[in-house]
């Protein structure tokens, strides 16, 4: 079982599931539900209090004194760190890659960045011509020589330990949903653990669901083979049976100019779910994430009868800073 790793409580869960009664409505197709991963607690929430969980104590295991940890600008993941980091009198280090071209200074300051150092940790941008992953290693090079024990967490706690957060959501997703009569979760899938911890869940359980990726970054064959690849790593660790290839799918129509950059799509997405249900979703991962589901909708991807999950992955503090999108 899951429980036999380490684990530290930073959020609150199980996380609620909620029926979108109005937008089922509006969008006369299947029953659509959501799982409000934007209710985690720690920092406002999101989904990577789950994978923080796992990561933090083997940071403490490994006896570091400075966590280290890269993400965009407008990162959702790096908050959540700087907050475990804070509770757990851990340093924490930041390094934030600019992936937006001519962003208002309100992007390069509010919102997350705020909240970063408002939560303590050192802030630092990643020079454009520069690797972010490199930089924060050379960083982290740096910072050994003057005494620090580093422990280094990858973008959006995307590994081997930070999926256990999503195999762990599958079990509170499977013993809600007790008579099997979800067809589909849909989620937004960037750096991949989320989407992959889910597959790695639905292996281990023996659970039929199907599992659909909308992409907030990448091209559906390099997404895909991402998150298969993370899923086989995950599957390993907790020793069960390899996911299948299949059980990985993913639609990348939703992307836009690219990671971070807002469609026409996603302000729809994120107005629609504002006024008819009163659920705020962020502008670079669920909002393009539901755009993806409405569109789908729309296009009869899924059929009348079937019965949805979205997984809100949170975020939406950020929405101050992409203000002017709007």
């Amino acid at each position: 079982m899951i429980d036999k790793f380490e684990r530290i409580k930073l959020g609150h869960f199980p996380t609620p599931i909620e029926y979108l009664k109005n937008i089922t409505e509006h969008l006369n197709g299947p029953q659509i539900y959501i799982k409000r991963d934007d209710c985690t607690g720690l920092a406002t929430g999101g989904n990577k209090t789950r994978k923080l969980e796992f990561l933090m104590p083997d940071a403490i295991k490994n006896q570091a004194d400075l966590v280290v940890t890269v993400g965009a600008v407008q990162s959702n993941h790096t908050r959540q760190t700087a907050a475990a980091c804070a509770i757990l009198g851990l340093k924490c280090l930041i390094v934030l890659e600019q992936r937006l071209t001519d962003a208002p200074s309100t992007y390069m300051t509010s919102g997350n960045v705020f909240l970063d150092k408002l939560f303590g940790a050192e802030v630092i941008l990643c020079p454009s011509e520069k690797d972010v992953k490199e930089y924060a290693t050379e960083i982290m090079a740096e910072r050994k020589n003057q005494g620090a024990n580093p422990y280094y967490i990858p973008v959006g706690g995307s590994n081997h330990i930070g999926e256990l957060g999503y195999v762990e959501c599958m079990r509170e997703i499977i013993e809600y949903d007790k008579d099997n009569s979800l067809t589909h979760i849909v989620l937004a899938t960037g750096s991949g653990g989320t989407h992959s911890g889910s597959v790695a869940g639905k292996t281990y359980y023996k659970n039929d669901v199907k599992i659909v990726g909308i992409s907030v970054k990448d091209k559906k064959n390099d997404q895909e083979e991402k998150v298969f690849k993370l899923a086989k790593t995950a599957c390993d660790y907790i020793n069960c049976d390899q996911p299948k290839r299949e059980d990985v799918f993913v639609f990348d129509n939703y992307v836009g100019g690219g990671y971070g950059v807002p469609t026409e799509g996603m302000k729809e997405a994120v107005k629609l779910m504002a006024t008819k249900e009163a659920i705020l979703l962020d502008p670079v991962y669920s909002g393009k994430g539901f755009d993806g589901l409405m569109d789908l909708v729309s296009k009869k991807y899924f059929k009348d009868t079937d019965k949805l999950l979205f997984i809100h992955t949170g975020g939406a503090v950020s929405l101050s800073a992409y203000e002017w999108a709007f």
